[in-house]
């Protein structure tokens, strides 16, 4: 299929200029499912996503721009009326012959999530997962996308390149004239293809981890009866979420200087009720990264708090461990299911 031609159609009202990927579009639009399936299989990724998108742009198509590009065809379709291409039928036509997970990727990239294009986002890529793929990319290609991404995130990623490499990209960056749009598509389609899709289903997060997730916000009694519950079921999977669970017991095991960022993050009146609720060891671990004083004044309130209610102690330090949580996502504290062991991402 000639994809970089261009054909001129001309019908009543005006003067119309389809190109490449639009006449294919078209093409396999009429052909419908049947007659189509077999020119889908036989396209290469880019080709398929070229198409994809432009199918879902297409707009109307009258009797006239077919005649005008299939010829002789146009006789055995003219009886069935003008083509309406969007990106329903396009769902629609990809379902029947690729993977459900494949259409959807191709169907994001046409609609884009909350509208955003390529360069958007990537600028939402972890800095260190686009420096690791980029180091192995071109200069020149690199300098491209460093000039389309958001200068903050461009900023960061130089920052983590080998510095040899990345003055040649900050060079390159500043020679570099306007870009050819045939040049940027095709880093655009690279980056969809060899990046962004790769990227989609290696972050997909396993169903272990989402459920332990899920059951660190369990107060105590619905996460035991549910673990006991599972470990009936299969305890290969009960020990796999227990392991992955990140629990308020696992803040003993950070290293100073997290645990003094997290308590300063802590209210220390609700950090008197988690470790009212909490064993010796943890206790003594917080106690260990407060001063003298301030240790007292903790267990003089915990003290003077008498009995808690476990639901409220569960509450707490729910939220102390989201409060962890969210430091270590900003960088500010590694937290880890064991000392010596790596560090846990979320």
């Amino acid at each position: 299929m000639a994809i970089g031609t261009e054909l001129q159609v001309v019908d009543d009202q005006n003067e119309r200029t389809l190109d490449g990927a639009e006449r294919a579009a078209v093409l396999l639009l009429a052909l419908g499912e049947e007659h189509g399936r077999h020119i889908w299989e036989r396209l290469d990724e880019i080709e398929v996503r070229q198409v994809s998108a432009a199918m879902s742009k297409l707009g109307p198509i009258t009797p006239k721009m077919l005649e005008g590009l299939m010829g002789e065809f146009v006789h055995k379709l003219t009886s069935t009326g003008a083509l309406t291409g969007n990106v329903d039928a396009t769902e629609r036509l990809l379902g029947t012959f690729l993977p459900d997970d494949r259409v959807a990727l191709i169907m994001e990239e046409i609609r884009g999530p909350a509208g955003r294009n390529m360069w958007e986002k990537l600028s939402n890529v972890q800095e260190n997962v686009l420096a690791n793929y980029l180091k192995n990319e071109y200069p020149q290609t690199v300098a491209v996308v460093m000039s389309k991404i958001r200068s903050d995130h461009a900023a960061r990623v130089l920052s983590i390149l080998p510095e040899e490499f990345a003055l040649e990209v900050v060079n390159r960056m500043l020679r570099m004239e306007a870009v050819q749009k045939d040049v940027l598509e095709k880093v655009e389609q690279t980056l969809r293809v060899e990046f962004m899709s790769n990227l989609s289903h290696t972050s997909r997060r396993d169903s272990h981890e989402l459920m332990a997730d899920i059951f660190n916000n369990f107060d105590r009694q619905t996460e035991a009866r549910f673990l006991a519950a599972l470990e009936e079921e299969s305890r290969e999977s009960a020990e796999r979420i227990k392991t992955l669970m990140f629990t308020f017991d696992d803040l003993g095991k950070l290293d100073a200087a997290s645990a003094q960022t997290l308590l300063r993050n802590v209210d220390k009146d609700k950090l008197a009720v988690a470790l009212k609720g909490a064993n010796e060891a943890v206790r003594e671990f917080f106690f260990g990264n407060m001063t003298a004083r301030a240790a007292k004044m903790l267990r003089d309130d915990m003290d003077a708090l008498g009995p808690v209610r476990l639901r409220d102690v569960d509450e707490v330090q729910s939220e102390m461990v989201n409060v962890a949580k969210d430091l270590a996502a900003r960088g500010e504290i590694m937290i880890t299911k064991n000392k010596g062991d790596d560090e846990l991402v979320y």
